[in-house]
């Protein structure tokens, strides 16, 4: 599993740092289709992986028969989704239908956490771990979390290339720690900007995953891996 996640980490971030040069040379569309081409089968195998295993190695505790744990987790585990999949993002963007662009945004989630991706894994895997209980899945998570710690030192980097002074004073408004920069006076939580399609989007999408939990289990279960 280190491996896996090791390679995936490599892949993914190695493109995110190449991506100036890439989409100089073959263009900003063609370099997403080659970036999802390579990170997307890599995350495909990591989630089948994870699945077939997570009950591998020694158990460290078990705690699924407390009361109100099993909401907890699902509650934890919805929080995280609005996290990692923020409206900040441009669909069409993704998937190279409109020209993809690298954007400094300050809205929404963003009043939050600069990184809102970094928070919604974290939560995802203090839910997961405290569920489960294995060695397994504690390595698992301390290899998501140490990656994606390892991309708001490279995300920050790259905007400030990019943006330069533009993003210091974005960063100078902004926290990595949840809620820092509001209760610091730094930043202001206006609740409207939440009201957007997109977080509808992303709440569908969480009751989907919701429903369809069980089947992707049995699913990755015939998967030999």
């Amino acid at each position: 599993m280190v491996g896996l996640l090791l390679g995936f980490a490599i892949a993914h971030s190695g493109l995110a740092a190449l991506r100036p040069w890439g989409e100089k040379y073959i263009g900003a569309r063609l370099y997403r289709v080659l970036f999802a081409l390579v990170s997307l089968p890599l995350a495909v195998v990591l989630i089948i992986y994870f699945f077939n295993h997570r009950y591998d190695g020694s158990q460290l505790w078990q705690v699924q028969g407390i009361p109100g744990l099993k909401s907890l987790v699902w509650v934890l585990s919805a929080v995280s989704f609005l996290f990692l999949y923020p409206a900040t993002f441009n669909l069409l963007e993704i998937a190279a239908i409109q020209k993809p662009q690298v954007h400094l945004y300050e809205t929404g989630i963003i009043r939050i956490t600069r990184h809102p991706q970094m928070v919604g894994q974290v939560i995802w895997c203090i839910a997961h771990t405290l569920w489960i209980g294995t060695t397994f899945t504690l390595i698992t998570s301390i290899g998501l979390v140490l990656h994606h710690l390892f991309a708001v030192w490279h995300g920050d980097r790259r905007l400030l290339a990019r943006y330069g002074e533009a993003f210091e004073a974005a960063k100078a408004r902004t926290s990595v720690i949840p809620f820092l920069a509001i209760l610091q006076g730094r930043q202001t939580l206006k609740w409207d900007e939440f009201l957007r399609p997109a977080y509808l989007g992303v709440i569908g999408f969480i009751g989907l995953l919701w429903w369809a939990h069980p089947l992707l289990i049995q699913s990755t279960a015939q998967i030999n891996w």
